[in-house]
C-alpha cells in the first residue's frame, strides 16, 4: 500500500519545484515509509511513497514502459496481475518485475482507458503518457482506496492519495464548501465527490478522469456501476454453495504477499469468516488480532476467540479502555476533512496492533452492505411493509401528526422510538431511509445552522445525495435500493475511508475479500430474500458458512463498538466540550446558531437529553478547524 502524488500543467510545461513536490509527498510518508522518489519533466511530476508488499526488490515508483514514455505512480494492488502478466507477454510485452505495478503501463499500452475494467483488486492511479501528453487518473469501482483532486487558478492540477498533501500546495485555496458542511452533519462524513474544500474533489469510486494537455478539463468518467438485476436462476441451496466457493475465493487472491500477512478477528460473522477460509487456505498458522474492551457490552473477545481456537490462529488480543478518547485531535489529523464515525477509534487501535506482527492484514469490511447485515435494513423493510399500504397523503396526515406529538425517546431500543418510527412512516421510501440514517435530521440542521448559513445554502439539502444515485438505481425492489444507496455513499464514504486512514497511519494494508468487485456484482443477481430472511440479515452467508464457525459466533445479535459519548461528554470531556462547541472556533465561521450550540450542550450535560451525536459531530469539526488553521500557518 502506498501514497501517490502529482502535478499536471493542463496548459503548458512549465517546471515544477523539486523541493515542493518532494514536500508533498513526504506528508504522506505514513502510507509508505520503505522508500519514496519524485519524477520531474517539463509540465509533470509525479511522487510516489512505498509500503513493499510485493516484488520488494524491484517494484519502485514511479515505474516506467521500456522507452520510458508511459509512468505510473500506484496505490493498491491488482489481485489478478499474474493473469494479466501472461496475456500482455503473450501480446509482446515484455516485463522487468513481478510487481503488480508493471501491468497498469502495459494494459494502458494494451487497452487504453479500458485497461481499469480488467483490474481486479483496489486501487487509485496516476498514469503518464509522454507520446500522448496525456494523464490518466483512476479509482477502483468500491472506493476503497481514496484519490484527491483540485484545478488550480494558474491551470495546473494537483493531486494525492490525501487531502493534506494537497493542501501543502501553496496554491490550493483552503474556502470552506458549504454544501459539504451540510453533507456531513447529515450524514457524519462528506460523500464522493465533494470534500471539505471547494477548491478539491474526490474521484468517485468506478471513474476515471483522462486529461489531455491543451484540451478543456474533463469531467469524470465512469466505467463501473453495480446493477441490483435479482435475476439469478439458482436455488438458495445452490447460491449458498456457490457463494462459499466465491468467497473462497476472493479470499485466496488477497493471500499472495511477500511480507508477513494476517487478519482482523472482531468475532463478527464477517471477520470470523475470512480467517476460517484463510486457515483452510494457508499452509501455517493464521496470524489473528483482536481489541478487547474493558467494557463487557462491547467486548467480543470471546467470539473471537472461540474462532483462533478452532483454527489454532496465532491470536493476539489487547484492551482498549472505554474512555480511550485522547485520539481526537489524532483522528483530525488522520481525516483531513471532518468525520464523525466515532468506530475510528477502535479502527485505530486494532490497526496499531496488527502492524507489530503484520504488513498485511485481511478485514470483513464489506459483508454488512453486500449482504444485508445492517439492523436498519431490517426495520426499513418492515416500515416499507407499512408504507406500500395505504398512500402518502393519508400517511403524512396519520403519522406526521403522531410524530410531531410523541415524545423523543432515543434512549429506549429502536421498537420503543414511536416518534422516530412515526417520522419514517409519515415520508416517501427514499426520504424515511435519508432519515433513519442521518446523523443529525432535518429539522436539528435547521435549528444547528446560523440564519446566514441557512441562506448561502440556498435551500440545499444533504438527501440531494441519495436522490442523485436513486435516479440511477434501476431497481423497485426496496432492499435492494438501500443496499445500492449505501455502496455509493456510506460504503466509500465511511467504512473504506475509515478503513484506509487508520491502517495507512500504521503502514499497514488491509484488503477485504467481501468487496471483491466479481462476488458484489454475482451478490447483486440473488433475490433479496436470499440475504434478509424474517428477522435474519446476512442468511445466506450464514447459511454458508455453518459447516465452518460456531452458532454462537453466527447467530447471535451484533454489537460492535459505539463510544460511550453520552458519558464521556457528561464527565472526562465535560470541559472539552465546552470549550470547543462554545469557543472561538466554531464561532468565528458563522456557520452556526450560538444559542442552539448552548443549548445543546447544557441540556446534554444537565441530563435532559441525549445530544451525544451532534456534539462528537461538532467536536471533530472543531479539532478539524483547529488543525486546518495551524498548517495555514506553518505553510
Amino acid at each position: 500500500m502506498c501514497g501517490i502524488v502529482g502535478l499536471f500543467d493542463t496548459r503548458g510545461r512549465r517546471d515544477f519545484e523539486r523541493a515542493l513536490v518532494q514536500g508533498m509527498n513526504d506528508v504522506q510518508r505514513h502510507r509508505g515509509p520503505d522508500g519514496g522518489d519524485v519524477h520531474l519533466e517539463p509540465g509533470l511530476a509525479l511522487g510516489h511513497r512505498r509500503l513493499s508488499v510485493i516484488d520488494l526488490a524491484t517494484g519502485q515508483q514511479p515505474l516506467f514502459n521500456e522507452d520510458g514514455s508511459v509512468a505510473v505512480v500506484y496505490n493498491g494492488e491488482i489481485y489478478n496481475f499474474r493473469a494479466l502478466t501472461a496475456e500482455l507477454e503473450a501480446l509482446g510485452h515484455v516485463f522487468h518485475s513481478r510487481s503488480d505495478t508493471e501491468v497498469i503501463v502495459h494494459a494502458w499500452e494494451a487497452w487504453g482507458e479500458a485497461c481499469v475494467k480488467r483490474f481486479r483488486g483496489m486501487f487509485a492511479f496516476a498514469l503518464w503518457d509522454r507520446n500522448r501528453e496525456t494523464l490518466f487518473l483512476a479509482r477502483d469501482r468500491l472506493g476503497v482506496k481514496p484519490l484527491h483532486y483540485a484545478v488550480l487558478d494558474d491551470g495546473a492540477l494537483v493531486f494525492a492519495s490525501e487531502l493534506k498533501a494537497l493542501m501543502r500546495h501553496p496554491g490550493f485555496a483552503r474556502r470552506i464548501d458549504p454544501y459539504a458542511v451540510e453533507e456531513y452533519f447529515a450524514l457524519g462524513y462528506i460523500p464522493d465527490p465533494r470534500t471539505i474544500f471547494l477548491a478539491a474533489k474526490k474521484l468517485p469510486p468506478g471513474h476515471t478522469l483522462c486529461i489531455r494537455r491543451g484540451e478543456p478539463f474533463p469531467a469524470p468518467q465512469e466505467y463501473w456501476d453495480i446493477r441490483f438485476t435479482l435475476d439469478s436462476p439458482l436455488g438458495f441451496d445452490e447460491a449458498v454453495a456457490e457463494f462459499a466457493g466465491r468467497l473462497r475465493e476472493a479470499v485466496r487472491l488477497r493471500l499472495v504477499s511477500d511480507v508477513p500477512l494476517g487478519a482482523f478477528l472482531s468475532g463478527s460473522v464477517d471477520s470470523s469468516a475470512v480467517v476460517a477460509l484463510m486457515a483452510g487456505i494457508s499452509d501455517g498458522p493464521v496470524n489473528t488480532c483482536s481489541i478487547a474492551f474493558n467494557t463487557p457490552r462491547f467486548d467480543e473477545t470471546a467470539f473471537a476467540a472461540m474462532v483462533a481456537e478452532r483454527y489454532r490462529t496465532q491470536h493476539t488480543v489487547e484492551t482498549v479502555r472505554e474512555d480511550d478518547f485522547g485520539l481526537i485531535d489524532t483522528l483530525a489529523g488522520l481525516y483531513d476533512e471532518p468525520f464523525a464515525d466515532s468506530s475510528a477509534i477502535p479502527a485505530y487501535r486494532v490497526s496499531e496492533l496488527a502492524r507489530k506482527r503484520v504488513t498485511v492484514a485481511l478485514s470483513g469490511d464489506g459483508g454488512d452492505e453486500q449482504l444485508a447485515g445492517h439492523r436498519r435494513y431490517r426495520w426499513h423493510l418492515l416500515e416499507e411493509r407499512l408504507r406500500t399500504a395505504m398512500p402518502l397523503e393519508t400517511r403524512q396526515s396519520i403519522f406526521g401528526a403522531l410524530g410531531r406529538l410523541y415524545p423523543k425517546a432515543d434512549w429506549a431500543p429502536r421498537f420503543m422510538r414511536g416518534k422516530t418510527t412515526f417520522q419514517a412512516l409519515a415520508r416517501s421510501t427514499l426520504e424515511a431511509y435519508f432519515h433513519s440514517v442521518a446523523l443529525l435530521r432535518d429539522d436539528l440542521r435547521q435549528r444547528l445552522f446560523s440564519s446566514d448559513f441557512r441562506r448561502e445554502l440556498g435551500g440545499y439539502e444533504a438527501i440531494e445525495v441519495f436522490r442523485a444515485h436513486a435516479r440511477r438505481a434501476r431497481t423497485d425492489d426496496a432492499l435492494a435500493l438501500i443496499q445500492y444507496l449505501d455502496v455509493k455513499t456510506y460504503l466509500p464514504g465511511d467504512i473504506n475511508t475509515r478503513a484506509d486512514r487508520a491502517s495507512m497511519a500504521h503502514s499497514l494494508e488491509v484488503r477485504a475479500p467481501l468487496l471483491d468487485h466479481m462476488l458484489v456484482e454475482w451478490l447483486a443477481t440473488l433475490p433479496s430474500s436470499f440475504k434478509q430472511r424474517g428477522r435474519e440479515g446476512k442468511f445466506l452467508f450464514k447459511k454458508a458458512m455453518e459447516p465452518l464457525l460456531p452458532r454462537e459466533v453466527l447467530y447471535r445479535p451484533k454489537r460492535g463498538f459505539t463510544a460511550p459519548l453520552a458519558r464521556w461528554f457528561r464527565g472526562p470531556l465535560r470541559e472539552r466540550v465546552r470549550q470547543s462547541v462554545l469557543g472561538d472556533t466554531l464561532a468565528s465561521t458563522g456557520i452556526f446558531d450560538h444559542a442552539f450550540l448552548r443549548r445543546l450542550v447544557d441540556t446534554h450535560q444537565f441530563g435532559a437529553a441525549d445530544h451525544s451525536a451532534p456534539l462528537w459531530a461538532l467536536l471533530m469539526f472543531d479539532a478539524f478547524l483547529r488543525r486546518l488553521y495551524q498548517s495555514a500557518e506553518s505553510v
